[in-house]
């Protein structure tokens, strides 16, 4: 069974609650939660080219994001979407940022290296693609940005919360 279908099967066994639903405030999400979806994001492979290491994968997600946002920007009138789009880019950035910044001391000079070079060739390929002349080409490729794998928002966390242990594994939280 894959783990996304495990996933749903085990989120679909969970007892229907038909009490009040919150819809604001801060929700805090359980441990077991967070491990969940850890699991389930450790477990896919990353994108070619992406770095393995939490440290290293963190600056190449920040550099992703902040460069999506920097060529949102040049858009003369983006939409309110696409604006919608280039706050939750800095929100994430800002987040993946306070990782780097609170691990930056616990790194090996050999780290600090892979984490500025796989940062470097992401940010390359944005400044690349802002540099393009025509406008509509630019938006093209600011639409063509999917997003980024979930290990990104997890191993900012495990940064910043210096957790050492590896990752659950899809097993260890009941899903295979």
């Amino acid at each position: 069974m894959s783990v996304l279908f495990a996933f749903i099967a085990a989120l679909a066994a969970q007892p229907v609650d038909d009490g009040p639903i919150r819809t604001g405030g801060t929700a805090v999400e359980s441990t077991d939660s967070v491990r969940v979806r850890e699991a389930i994001a450790y477990s896919y492979a990353l994108p070619p080219g992406a770095p393995t290491d939490d440290y290293a994968l963190t600056a190449w997600c920040e550099a992703l994001v902040t460069g999506h946002v920097r060529l949102g920007e040049t858009l003369t009138d983006p939409s309110d979407l696409d604006q919608e789009i280039m706050r939750l880019g800095r929100l994430e950035a800002a987040d993946f940022q306070a990782g780097l910044n609170a691990a930056r001391d616990r790194q090996s000079p050999e780290s600090l290296a892979a984490a500025e070079a796989a940062a470097a060739e992401r940010t390359a390929l944005w400044d690349a693609a802002i540099a393009r002349e025509e406008e509509a080409s630019r938006s093209e490729v600011f639409g063509l940005f999917f997003g980024l794998p979930g290990r990104c928002e997890h191993a900012a966390r495990r940064l910043r919360e210096n957790i050492t242990t590896p990752p659950a594994t899809p097993e260890e939280v009941g899903l295979e």
